[in-house]
C-alpha cells in the first residue's frame, strides 16, 4: 500500500489490518494530505494500534516530480488524522527508500503482489522509472484517483491525487498502456468513491460491533472538536478522525458525512468488494493551467490508443459499509 495518510487512507489501512487473508507486505509513504515524514509517522502509529508493528514502513519522495507540494490540513487536520491523537510509534521507518522496497518485493515475488495506491502517484512513477518491468512483476494495481464525467474535488475538473502530482499520474498511466485487459489497473474514481459516503450511524454501528459500553454518538448538533470517550481504543481514534472529516464535509456544503474514498479502493484490492468496470484509455492533463490534473477517459477508442485502465463504473455502498463495520468491529473487539 502506498498512501498519504489522510483520514480515509487511515480507514483503508485499518481495514486491511482487519482482514485475516490480507498480507500487508509494506506500507510506503507519499507526500500529499500531509508531508511524507508525517505520513510515515501516521502509518507507523496506525499499524502499531492495529497490532501490526511487523509491517515495514518506508518513506519515498518528499515532493511531487515537478510541482511544489500542496497539503490539506483543512481537510484532514494538521497531522492528517483529524482530531485523533495517535500514540507515537516505538519504531522508525525503514532506511530503504520506498522505491527500493517496492522493487525488491516485486522481484522476489513475481505475479503475487497487488499495488494499492491511495496517494498521488509520485512513488509509483519513480518505481516505474527504476524498474520498467514492474507492471509485469505485479499481480495487479488498484488506484484511487481521477474523475470522469464528474466534478473534481480540488478544481472543477480535477481530483486531489491526480492534481497534486499530475506528471507522476501521466507517467504511470502511460507505462500501464497495452497490458492484457485482466492486468490493467483498476481505477476507483470520484464518481464511485463519493458513493461510499459514511454517516454518523455507521460509526455508531462500528462501536456496537466492537462491544463499546455505551453508544458512540457523533452528531451534527455537537460542538466542533469534541473528543470521543468510547471504551474501545481503536473506535475512539476512528471516531476522532471521522468527527473532523464530518465537520470538513459540512463546511463545504456536502452534509455531515465523510467520503471514505480510500477504504473502497482497499476493499477492491482485498477482493471483498463487488463492482463493475469499463476499460478505457486515460489521459492526465499536465499543461493547461486550469485543467492540470484533469483525467479524461476514452471509452470508445477514438484516440486509437490501447486501454490503460479499468475504471470502476458501479459499486455497492450498503455492502461496503456492512463489510467495514463487521471487519473493523471484529478487529477492534479483539484488540480491546
Amino acid at each position: 500500500m502506498d498512501c498519504d495518510t489522510g483520514v480515509d487512507d487511515a480507514l483503508a489501512l485499518i481495514y486491511l489490518c482487519s482482514q485475516p487473508h490480507v498480507e500487508l507486505v509494506a506500507v510506503t509513504s507519499t507526500p500529499g494530505n500531509v508531508d511524507a515524514d508525517q505520513v510515515a509517522r501516521n502509518n507507523l502509529a496506525l499499524l502499531e494500534l492495529c497490532g501490526r508493528a511487523d509491517v515495514p514502513v518506508a518513506v519515498g519522495a518528499l515532493a511531487p516530480l515537478r510541482v511544489p507540494l500542496v497539503t490539506t490540513p483543512e481537510t484532514h487536520g494538521p497531522q492528517g488524522v483529524g482530531y485523533a491523537e495517535l500514540p507515537p510509534a516505538r519504531r522508525a521507518p525503514e532506511r530503504r527508500d520506498a522505491v527500493d522496497l517496492w522493487i525488491d518485493a516485486a522481484r522476489s515475488r513475481p505475479g503475487e503482489l497487488t499495488a494499492l495506491l491511495t496517494a498521488p502517484l509520485t512513488n509509483f512513477a519513480r518505481a516505474l522509472r527504476a524498474e520498467p518491468r514492474l507492471p509485469e512483476l505485479l499481480k495487479g494495481v488498484v488506484i484511487m484517483g481521477g474523475s470522469f464525467f464528474y466534478q473534481g474535488n480540488t478544481t472543477p475538473t480535477a481530483e486531489w491525487n491526480m492534481h497534486v502530482d499530475p506528471h507522476a499520474a501521466a507517467e504511470v498511466f502511460a507505462a500501464l498502456a497495452g497490458l492484457p485487459e485482466t492486468r490493467l489497473p483498476i481505477v476507483c474514481a470520484l464518481e464511485t468513491t463519493e458513493r461510499i459516503e459514511m454517516h454518523p450511524e455507521h460509526l455508531a454501528e462500528l462501536a456496537a460491533a466492537a462491544g463499546c459500553a455505551v453508544p458512540e454518538l457523533v452528531l451534527p448538533g455537537d460542538a466542533e472538536g469534541l473528543r470521543s470517550r468510547a471504551s474501545n481504543r481503536l473506535v475512539r481514534h476512528v471516531s476522532d478522525m471521522l468527527r473532523f472529516y464530518f465537520e470538513f464535509h459540512r463546511l463545504y456544503d456536502q452534509g455531515y458525512v465523510a467520503h471514505v474514498h480510500d477504504y473502497f479502493a482497499a476493499s477492491v484490492a482485498a477482493g471483498t468488494a463487488r463492482f463493475a468496470t469499463r476499460s478505457a484509455s486515460v489521459h492526465v492533463e499536465t499543461e493547461a493551467a486550469r485543467l492540470v490534473g484533469t483525467t479524461v477517459a476514452d471509452y470508445r477508442g477514438l484516440w486509437g490508443e490501447p486501454p490503460n485502465a479499468r475504471i470502476v463504473s458501479g459499486n455497492r455502498p450498503a455492502e461496503a459499509f456492512a463489510e467495514f463495520v463487521s471487519s473493523v468491529g471484529a478487529l477492534a473487539r479483539r484488540l480491546g
